[in-house]
């Protein structure tokens, strides 16, 4: 085998704009009796396009079948992140599609593909609602009754809706007006019952939401509407029904979010799986699944410190580990002892991994990566757990991304602050973060307070915090990498999207460890965005900083804008002009603001792209041209 030493950089073009994002898989049985395979994949090659796929369970030399061809391009703009814009059934040994695309709701019928592969569309696309001032998402099909339910956010609120899946340019029909957000609504299995989630500001809905229930009626109005589960200082996540008619959902009131089941008719919940352990995932979109029902048992996806974990519950309380390789799991849905999920590890890249549960084989599993590997085992950089003292001295984790070209001793640090905040560094290769380790930079990314995967006190570690604790704990992984003579102390770049833009920032300003930053539609100033921003993220300040207005004066404290004279070192900005999330206006005052005091810095605009960038054209040049920028700017 070569030498290390000898290994060539990584591609910008392999390492992005090549890798499809995978979601929302999902298993469907046909009236044979086979089982199929659906799935969607948003495309940077087609300018982030997002389509479904379908091919048989278990069978990746088969050629999957392009449910939605282009130009269709399913998104949902529900809370502008979306999710949730495809649902499926076989009915009458048909495949029954509804899709959301051009913000109409929109149904198909296919015949499944035949043993060669091939397919055909039964019908054309049938256009079922009419386009309008809101915006559907996360869709249910209740065929008993002949309709679509789901979500319409409208004049500022979200709405539970029911569309007829015989008409033609309707406009969807109201069935319950929550207070505020409401989503993730489920059927029971005999019908008769809905539940659902909803959360109001100024609580986001990992923060505190709740279950609602209700009975449904002959003609499927909501009954009776009631909470049955989740509180204030509670999140729930994901309701399921179990075929027996039990409600299953993960709330955290223990301080880490576990499962909880429910008997029909028992006000009372029972506790099986206690576990000091995550089994749930922060609600930015609609269509995530970390529980499923595969017809037997209970399966779920567990993080612990960082890691994902495939796990079957028996209803006695039992827990018993599946056996698969991958520690980055997301997408959980099962059927009959299968399973699929989203899968990846430090060395596999992003993939479908399909489970047969019923086999005693050592590997009862397959995985189909999304795109061929384009590194060698030898040249991957495998992620380190590291953990620090942080913010306050408190235990505090990160994945740390040695060179992999073959140097040694104190190497340029890139720090990675993740977006959300309210999100985790997840350690699934990241073709991204071999591009920087192949080029002889060390990468750390950072867990810092506030991120998911290491129960509710982590998580709350941000709260009021935002601007120091996540700051606080990124300088620190940087200082804890230069004191192991890891990294060197002149050579320590940071970068960051969207949330993890404003930590870069706000990095650059309140210490003095780093040399240079990048940051994609950041954040620039806490007081616009309380005053500006989108209806779903209009008070995350308020947890996050405090309440608006009445502690204005802490929003400027930790405002990069408000302190930009306190930064010395060049700054690149990336930001899409579409973007509602961060408007254009936060990113052109700071390049303004540190421009006036002499500070070097450049800007890249880029018309057609929003909060978020989806074009892989995009995405190559961003990174192409974040490499350089520190490389340039730190005399590499």
């Amino acid at each position: 085998m070569e030498p290390a030493a000898h290994l060539q950089p990584l591609a910008s073009d392999h390492a992005v704009g090549r890798l499809p994002g995978l979601k929302e898989p999902r298993l469907l049985k046909g009236s044979d009796q086979r089982l199929w395979l659906l799935w969607l994949e948003q495309r940077p090659q087609e300018r982030g396009r997002t389509t479904a796929l379908i091919r048989p369970f278990a069978d990746s030399a088969t050629k999957p079948v392009e449910l939605t061809p282009a130009p269709i391009n399913l998104r949902s703009r529900v809370h502008d992140y979306g999710g949730g814009v495809l649902t499926a059934a076989i009915e009458n040994g048909q495949l029954l599609l509804v899709w959301i695309a051009a913000g109409c709701l929109w149904q198909q019928r296919w015949h499944l593909p035949d043993s060669s592969g091939g397919a055909a569309a039964k019908t054309e696309p049938q256009r079922l609602t009419l386009p309008g001032e809101w915006d559907l998402a996360d869709g249910l099909l209740d065929l008993r009754r002949r309709r679509w339910l789901g979500i319409r956010e409208m004049a500022g609120r979200d709405q539970l809706v029911q569309v007829s899946l015989d008409s033609s340019d309707q406009e969807p029909q109201l069935l319950h007006q929550p207070a505020d957000f409401a989503g993730y609504a489920v059927l029971s299995a005999d019908g008769g019952q809905l539940a659902w989630v909803e959360w109001q500001q100024p609580a986001m809905p990992w923060d505190s939401s709740r279950v609602w229930w209700s009975p449904l009626s002959e003609t499927g109005e909501l009954a009776a509407p009631s909470s049955l589960a989740g509180g204030d200082a509670t999140a729930v996540f994901q309701p399921q029904w179990l075929p027996d008619g039990r409600l299953l959902v993960a709330e955290d009131s223990s301080g880490w979010w576990n499962l909880m089941l429910q008997q029909p008719g028992v006000t009372t919940w029972d506790r099986p799986w206690p576990m000091a352990a995550e089994t749930a995932m922060p609600q930015w979109i609609y269509g995530m699944s970390t529980t499923a029902w595969d017809g037997e048992h209970l399966l779920a996806a567990v993080c612990s410190e960082g890691r994902w974990q495939l796990k079957r519950l028996r209803l006695n309380g039992c827990i018993e580990t599946v056996n698969q390789p991958f520690d980055d799991l997301a997408g959980l849905a099962a059927l009959e002892g299968r399973a699929v999920a989203v899968a990846s590890n430090s060395r596999t890249g992003a993939g479908l991994l399909e489970l047969d549960l019923r086999q005693q084989a050592a590997e009862p599993w397959i995985h189909t990566s999304a795109v061929p590997a384009v590194l060698a085992p030898a040249a991957i950089s495998v992620a380190e757990p590291i953990w620090f003292a942080g913010h306050n001295g408190q235990r505090t984790h990160a994945w740390y991304y040695p060179p992999s070209d073959g140097s040694s001793g104190a190497a340029p640090l890139l720090v990675k602050s993740h977006s959300g905040p309210t999100a985790m560094a997840r350690r699934g290769l990241s073709l991204a973060i071999q591009y920087w380790t192949s080029r002889g930079w060390g990468v750390v990314d950072v867990n810092y307070g506030g991120s998911t995967g290491f129960g509710r006190a982590y998580r709350e570690r941000l709260n009021g915090g935002w601007g120091v604790v996540d700051v606080s704990d990124c300088a620190a992984a940087a200082q804890a990498l230069i004191t192991a003579g890891r990294a060197h102390p002149e050579r320590i770049a940071i970068e960051g999207g969207s949330a993890g833009g404003f930590t870069t920032l706000a990095a650059l300003c309140f210490t003095d460890v780093f040399r240079a930053g990048a940051c994609r539609y950041a954040v620039c100033d806490l007081t616009a965005m309380a005053m500006d921003t989108h209806r779903f993220e209009a008070r995350y300040l308020d947890t996050l900083v405090g309440a608006w207005p009445e502690d204005r004066a802490r929003y400027d404290e930790r405002s990069p804008l408000q302190h930009a004279d306190r930064i010395r070192c060049p700054v690149l900005f990336f930001q899409g002009l579409q973007d509602k999330v961060v408007p254009p206006e936060q990113t052109e005052r700071m390049a303004a603001a540190l421009r006036a005091n002499g500070v070097p810095v450049e800007v890249r605009l880029f018309e057609q792209e929003g909060h978020g960038f989806r074009d892989s054209a995009v995405q190559i040049q961003v990174l192409e041209e974040t490499e350089a920028f520190f490389r340039e700017r730190l005399g590499i």
